[in-house]
């Protein structure tokens, strides 16, 4: 428990972003001023915070504020996609002290090395020892317990992997496994200097679209950590056929291959685009997003048709867990952002279960393009001082 009510302060100190009084965390945790003074004693010793000015508030004597000390920590994260490799350097606070973008090399030896690679560089930046640990987010599915990635779409090469124990390997550093929306929700509660409650849907659009989901500051993941996969959701009983054999499926009808192929039938992006690897296809889906910002009639037409059946599925999957707030993010928002976002506000007006109890809001990542490999950093941090429920449920011991 006194574990427990330091990240409790902690947090608090943390998310008040500036500083914060002894009495004003007495007052918003509930805990009294004297088990304040402890934990408080206990964090400026650990060099977690440290004491400010002093804030002279009515009579008494002066209040002297806290706030966090940045540098009292550090964690790595690194996110994988079929494009690219991220890595950054986040500071306790959460702010990105350095950052790395390569294209993703082939084979997942050659991404171990990489990433590996950077680590080294970016540990020279910060005082030996102050780095918690390593974060990595990678497309689902993943097996938590064994720390494994498993066959992930769009890099064929990679099949069963053992990433985090390769990882920790690779760089001497405690290692954890995300999957990639996942982290990107941990990633929004982290950075939020404002409550983080209510229930939150963060969906992830990258290659393919994935869902994750929190409720008061816990991400809800599943009984496997694989929770969102919601590719098959039928959002268009007209839309195009689906391998599963369905036709309208949300994964299908907002997939990359298939936005640029209808470009390309369309005449909006010429027939000999290359699009055969996930480079060629990301580069092929810029150009169609550049060409509907130009007000190309076909390319506004696609792009619209994909908002529409995205914005049916973001409200079917918010109805579903009563969410009060969706956040969007990943490598291929902006790009789809004008037209989600409009369809999005027609749909949950007209269409949304909970509309006349609560309105829901559709925000842009806070954290912008770096979300997944932010998140993986986040995750770290979140794991060393954030307060879970959980760590108050009393486990058997041994005998």
């Amino acid at each position: 428990m006194g574990d427990y009510n330091q990240l409790v302060v902690l947090d608090h100190i943390r998310r008040a972003r500036e500083s914060v009084s002894r009495v004003e965390l007495a007052a918003v945790t509930g805990l009294s001023v004297q088990t304040i003074s402890n934990v408080v004693g206990r964090l400026l010793e650990l060099g977690l915070v440290e004491e400010g000015a002093r804030q002279i508030a009515g009579r008494g004597k002066p209040r002297t504020l806290l706030h966090l000390r940045p540098g009292a920590g550090y964690a790595l994260g690194a996110h994988i996609d079929p494009v690219s490799v991220t890595t950054v350097l986040l500071d306790l606070a959460g702010t990105v002290v350095d950052r790395s973008v390569v294209p993703t090399p082939d084979g997942s030896d050659a991404v171990v090395e990489a990433i590996a690679a950077e680590v080294a560089r970016m540990r020279t930046l910060v005082p030996d020892g102050e780095v918690v640990g390593l974060g990595v987010a990678a497309p689902g599915p993943i097996d938590p317990e064994a720390g494994r990635v498993i066959h992930p779409p769009l890099m064929p090469s990679w099949g069963d992997v053992p990433l985090r124990d390769r990882m920790a390997d690779a760089t001497g550093l405690p290692t954890l496994l995300e999957k990639d929306v996942a982290a990107a929700m941990v990633a929004e509660l982290w950075q939020r200097s404002t409550d983080r409650g209510g229930t939150t849907l963060f969906v992830y659009l990258g290659f393919g679209i994935g869902f994750a989901f929190a409720r008061e500051g816990e991400v809800l993941s599943g009984s496997s950590r694989n929770a969102g996969e919601i590719g098959h959701l039928i959002v268009d009983a007209d839309g195009p056929e689906c391998f599963c054999g369905h036709r309208g499926c949300l994964g299908v009808s907002v997939a990359l291959d298939r936005l640029v192929g209808e470009a390309v039938d369309g005449g909006v992006v010429p027939a000999d685009t290359p699009r055969t690897t996930p480079t060629e296809l990301d580069a092929a889906m810029a150009r169609l997003a550049a060409a509907a910002e130009d007000g190309v009639g076909g390319a506004v037409a696609i792009l619209e048709r994909a908002g529409r059946r995205l914005a049916r599925g973001i409200v079917i999957v918010t109805d579903l867990i009563d969410a009060d707030s969706v956040v969007v993010g990943g490598a291929n928002w902006e790009r789809l952002a004008p037209y989600l976002t409009s369809a999005a506000r027609l749909e949950f007006a007209g269409h949304a279960t909970m509309r006349e109890l609560h309105g829901v809001g559709v925000d842009g990542s806070a954290v912008g393009l770096w979300v997944g490999a932010v998140g993986a950093a986040s995750r770290v941090l979140d794991a060393a001082f954030t307060p879970h429920a959980s760590l108050l449920v009393a486990h058997p011991t041994g005998s």
